[in-house]
C-alpha cells in the first residue's frame, strides 16, 4: 500500500482507525435496534393492551436487551490495544436478535 505523492513508499497504518469505525458501527446498529424495538412494542399495543400485545412487547424488549448486551461487550473489547475477535457465541446471538427483529416486522405487517 502506498501513499499518494510520496514516491511509492509504504503507507503507515493507524491501528486506531479500524476499531474506531467498528465501534461506531456497533453504536449505530444498537441505535437502529432500539428504534426497531420501540416501534415494535408500540405497534404491539397500538389497538389496546392485550395479553398478546404485552407478550409481543416483552419479547421485543428481551431481544433488544440481548442485542444490547452483545453490542456493549463488543464495544468494550474494541477499546483494548489489541481487540479480540467477536466470539462465535456473540455472533450467533447478534444474528438471532436480527432474525427475531425481522420476524417481529413480518408479524406486524401481517
Amino acid at each position: 500500500m502506498t501513499r499518494a505523492g510520496d514516491g511509492g513508499g509504504p503507507a503507515l497504518r493507524d491501528p486506531g482507525l479500524q476499531p474506531e469505525r467498528t465501534r461506531l458501527a456497533w453504536r449505530r446498529t444498537t441505535l437502529s435496534c432500539t428504534v426497531v424495538a420501540v416501534l415494535a412494542g408500540k405497534q404491539a399495543i397500538h389497538d389496546g393492551v392485550t395479553a398478546t400485545g404485552l407478550l409481543a412487547a416483552g419479547l421485543s424488549a428481551l431481544v433488544w436487551i440481548g442485542f444490547l448486551a452483545v453490542a456493549h461487550r463488543r464495544i468494550q473489547s474494541l477499546g483494548a490495544a489489541r481487540p479480540r475477535p467477536l466470539s462465535l457465541r456473540s455472533a450467533w446471538l447478534a444474528a438471532l436478535c436480527t432474525v427475531a427483529f425481522a420476524g417481529f416486522a413480518v408479524a406486524i405487517v401481517l
